[in-house]
């Protein structure tokens, strides 16, 4: 029997903190924790967390690559890259994120990731395909590529979605001709709606939620707000979020696509049990600024990494972000002055909860997956532990 054993531990448990603890893992699962010490037997793997923080690993349910590389490059060796890259930052579970792309392409990464959650990643794990897109609004498109973008239709999701089993999430806008039906065939098979570059006003995100969108994709980003349509103002899909009291978030918190006001309003209004902060990294996380490239290296759009985040080359919008887990914990609690014990439940627990994970991920409990983050006060990642092997050490 494999067994971990993390001494001197400041451990964060889902209701309160622990200091002067231990945690142990057997077989990839917690087993036990408690105030004081633990004597391992000499076989056990020990580690001193020299009064750190022991939290569960980060749960990014939203990004498209780190380390110059993208998923949908479409190798393994780059889902084994990313996984590896983001290890670094305490992340031990991800869902790779598509991009607007041909359905070529899109099923290219379908046989990709079949054969990469096959393989031992020595980082953070896979919990199935988010696909982005190819369902936009133009005028929301952001970064996303303009010549992709088109209304769901029965025939070309349906075949999408019968050609993978790996689909959890899928975020689209809801305004779109189709969508809510749409929507409904998602929920039926288990998979996540999600409302994302939209131009929607309030009433059309009302009827999505009632058809199954009960999640909002980076919110604030490619999102329509309060618009006037003939003297009159409507409500966009950012009051929808805040005014559907079951209505989940997720917030890009790198301190650059959200300002400080933007961060503490909405953690003030949603709370730390509907939002998780997610990277929507690209490749560029990781790595220097200059150039680089959004999506595949092949059909991919140029950008720019500069001032902590991806631009468009005419810097008219951002592309993504180049955010670590880290990171975004970090600027909740210094910039959106969030207590730590806040800003690590919307990196872990909610998460897990938004795309039905929780029985097993997201948090310090018996019985749940044994990934595992050491940090420091300033969230400088000290080890990454995923299923109980550590698979980073600082």
């Amino acid at each position: 029997m494999r067994k971990l054993v993390i001494n001197n531990a400041r451990l964060l448990l889902p209701s309160q903190v622990m200091p002067q603890a231990y945690l142990v893992c057997e077989d990839g699962v917690i087993t036990r924790y408690g105030s004081g010490s633990f004597q391992p037997d000499q076989e056990d793997t020990v580690i001193d967390a020299k009064n750190n923080w022991v939290s569960p690993g980060f749960i990014d349910i939203h990004m498209h690559g780190a380390g110059g590389h993208d998923f949908m490059d479409n190798t393994v060796e780059a889902y084994l890259e990313i996984a590896r890259t983001v290890a670094k930052y305490g992340t031990t579970a991800l869902l790779p994120t598509t991009l607007a792309s041909s359905n070529e392409e899109l099923f290219r990464t379908f046989e990709t990731y079949k054969q990469a959650k096959l393989l031992k990643t020595k980082g953070a794990s896979f919990l199935g395909l988010h696909l982005e897109g190819p369902y936009f609004s133009f005028e929301q498109r952001g970064a996303q590529d303009p010549k992709y973008l088109r209304n769901p239709e029965p025939d070309e999701y349906n075949r999408i979605l019968d050609a993978s089993e790996d689909i959890v999430r899928w975020s689209l806008a809801p305004e779109l001709e189709g969508a809510f039906a749409f929507g409904r065939v998602l929920k039926e098979r288990n998979i996540l709606p999600s409302v994302a570059h939209t131009n929607a006003i309030y009433e059309e995100v009302v009827e999505a939620f009632q058809a199954g969108f009960t999640h909002v994709t980076h919110l604030y980003s490619a999102m329509s707000s309060v618009v006037r349509k003939n003297a009159y103002r409507y409500a966009g899909a950012v009051e929808a979020a805040y005014l559907i009291d079951d209505m989940t978030v997720e917030i890009i918190a790198d301190g650059v696509h959200l300002p400080k006001p933007l961060l503490q309003f909405v953690y003030k209004f949603k709370g730390p049990d509907k939002i998780a902060l997610c990277t929507d990294a690209m490749r560029g996380a990781g790595m220097p600024d200059g150039a680089s490239v959004l999506g595949s290296l092949k059909n991919g759009r140029p950008v720019i990494i500069e001032d902590g985040v991806a631009k468009l080359p005419d810097r008219s919008a951002f592309a993504g972000s180049v955010a670590t887990a880290d990171r975004l914990v970090r600027t909740m609690i210094d910039v959106a002055e969030v207590s730590l014990p806040d800003a690590v439940k919307m990196m872990t627990l909610t998460p897990a909860r938004i795309i039905g994970v929780a029985d097993r991920k997201g948090s310090i409990d018996r019985g749940k997956d044994a990934d595992i983050v050491i940090f420091d006060d300033r969230i400088t990642v000290q080890a990454t532990i995923v299923g109980g092997d550590v698979v980073y050490s600082r």
